[in-house]
């Protein structure tokens, strides 16, 4: 049944150009104060409006990852759509959609684009961080000429328009007449979990379930909670309590939802302690990162790209066998071995999943993975946290052997990258930029130099020629490569809202029948220092110790 709201009138609001709405690698992210300023989303979705391809009446899709002022913006955008010519909108229930689920509802119902609200992995809340980033019509991020434009209109923009009308109820599944355009408000998990059904044997893993499988999930208070008791719990059978933190809050409890070693820290102590369950796994903010733990064992997302591209052929969807694999450029080469052994393309990409979207479509790739705890396939257009989950249980229900085992003897066969990213967050961007200014600077004068017993091969910063449209992208990210395939990168990154964060990418290959069962610090300890002395991280930042390791 249809519910009605009177016609309302349309309304055109005058407003200026606000400084600073350029969107990064992952949309518009900003302090939530910033973001409830006067005009200020509704420039920027204006001004998405303004610019992207769309035809009469067109779906637009909206939902986010349910953080602090998620309801407000996505009632504000609602009334916008429908002045700006929209035909319908669908809307995830309580505002929520995870970034895979948007994706997918995008491509399932052919809208013509998405809203997604989200600032992933950052910290939510009054005082904590807001985002917008657009989706096109295939499911993924825009493109940076899409991006560019929408920057380019908030430079300009003198009005935005709205209809005057009231908020719609969001948490009730049904559709609304809002000025002609129909708002539904659909399900979040159904379409989603519905395509995981399709991809996975969800038989299988039953089955290992029922003979004693044991996980543990840590939804982080975040999107991904009623997606993993729905999938998780109710359809696979894992026990009531396997997903921990599974209610989407506000502020995620208090938490930081970015899954990694210190801020999921009490499922690392679950997976190492006396009485820890086979498998472990958590996702962040808006469900597209994923961080995988056997018992016992950390597997870094370089070597799980690595190892699910290795074993995709036991789940239905990737039976078939690969078309290559993509990995962006400050993740390990550990994927490049597999697709190697497979005999098929592997594609270096710089960071941001709006790159491995022309490969997708192109059907060059099948599966793409960031060292970033990103992984995912042509499912949809993102990258995608209890997809990633959802092929181990797929693999360990069919190989029936413990993630360790898994582990080992994958890099029995292809060698072993050891890999850590250290990040320095919150730096001046003074001093930050300072840092790699210097570091440019010395590129041509750094191959043949020795810093800790490494000899330096070859040094340069990043550019990429896009294999399908032909576009270059420069400047992403200085690379150190050693004699003998060790490696460092340096980059800042785009994802966060103040200062600047130095990412920091330490990685060395062992080969087959070398010490494949090291202590990853100690491995890397020549290359940490090393990194010192390069780019002389100490002396720019004053910091002797990375905020996080990962």
């Amino acid at each position: 049944m249809t519910a009605t709201i009177a016609t309302p009138q349309v309304i055109t609001h005058a407003t200026a150009p606000i400084a600073g709405q350029k969107p990064g690698t992952s949309g518009l992210r900003k302090k939530v104060k910033v973001f409830a300023q006067p005009n200020y989303a509704e420039n920027f979705i204006q001004s998405v409006f303004d610019v992207v391809e769309r035809g009469d009446g067109a779906t637009l899709v909206i939902g986010g990852d349910g953080r602090y002022h998620n309801r407000t913006v996505i009632q504000q955008a609602i009334r916008m759509a429908a002045a700006n010519g929209y035909g319908r909108v669908l809307v995830g229930q309580g505002g929520i959609l995870s970034t895979p689920a948007a994706s997918n509802v995008i491509r399932q119902y052919g809208a013509s684009g998405g809203l997604v609200l989200s600032a992933s992995h950052n910290p939510g809340g009054p005082d904590e961080d807001f985002g917008i980033k657009y989706n096109i019509a295939n499911g993924g991020p825009a493109p940076e000429g899409v991006t560019e434009a929408i920057y380019q209109r908030t430079t300009e923009i003198t009005q935005w328009r709205a209809v005057d009308t009231a908020d719609i109820d969001l948490d009730t599944l049904g559709v609304v007449d809002v000025a002609g355009m129909a708002v539904e408000v659909i399900d979040s998990v159904a379409d989603y979990a519905a395509l995981m059904e399709k991809l996975f044997d969800f038989g299988a893993i039953r089955a290992a379930v029922a003979d004693g499988l044991t996980m543990s999930f840590d939804a982080m208070h975040a999107v991904t909670g009623p997606y993993a008791h729905e999938i998780l719990e109710k359809r696979l059978g894992f026990a009531p309590g396997t997903v921990k933190n599974g209610v989407p809050l506000e502020d995620f409890g208090g938490h930081h939802p970015d899954p990694n070693m210190v801020h999921a820290h009490e499922l690392f102590e679950t997976m190492f302690g006396p009485d820890a369950p086979d498998f472990g796994a958590a996702s962040d903010g808006d469900g597209d990162r994923n961080l995988i733990v056997g018992r016992g064992i950390f597997v870094t997302p370089s070597d799980s790209l690595a190892m699910l591209a290795a074993n995709a052929h036991l789940a239905p969807a990737y039976a078939g066998g690969l078309k290559g694999i993509a990995r962006s450029m400050p993740t390990s080469a550990a994927a490049d071995l597999v697709a190697q052994s497979l005999g098929i393309p592997a594609f270096e990409t710089p960071t941001g999943w709006k790159f491995f979207g022309n490969l997708l479509d192109a059907g060059m790739a099948t599966i793409c993975g960031e060292e970033s705890a990103g992984t995912g396939s042509d499912h949809v257009r993102e990258k995608d946290g209890l997809w990633a989950v959802l092929l181990w249980l797929n693999i360990l229900a069919v190989r029936k052997q413990p993630v360790a085992q898994i582990a080992a003897e994958h890099w029995a066969k292809f060698g072993r990258n050891y890999y850590a990213r250290h990040d320095y967050e919150g730096l001046p961007t003074e001093a930050a930029n300072a840092l790699m200014g210097e570091l440019n600077a010395a590129l041509a004068t750094l191959p043949g130099q020795v810093f800790e017993g490494l000899t330096i091969e070859t040094a340069d910063n990043f550019a990429y020629t896009d294999p399908v449209d032909g576009s270059v992208s420069t400047n992403q990210g200085v690379r150190i490569l050693f004699v003998g395939g060790s490696r460092i990168v340096f980059r800042l990154s785009g994802t966060g809202t103040e200062g600047a964060t130095l990412r920091v990418y330490l990685e060395r290959y062992e080969p087959v029948g070398g010490d494949l069962a090291g202590e990853t610090p100690v491995k890397l300890a020549d290359l940490i220092a090393a990194a010192d002395g390069i780019a002389g991280i100490a002396r720019h930042t004053g910091r002797t110790e990375p905020s996080v390791i990962t």
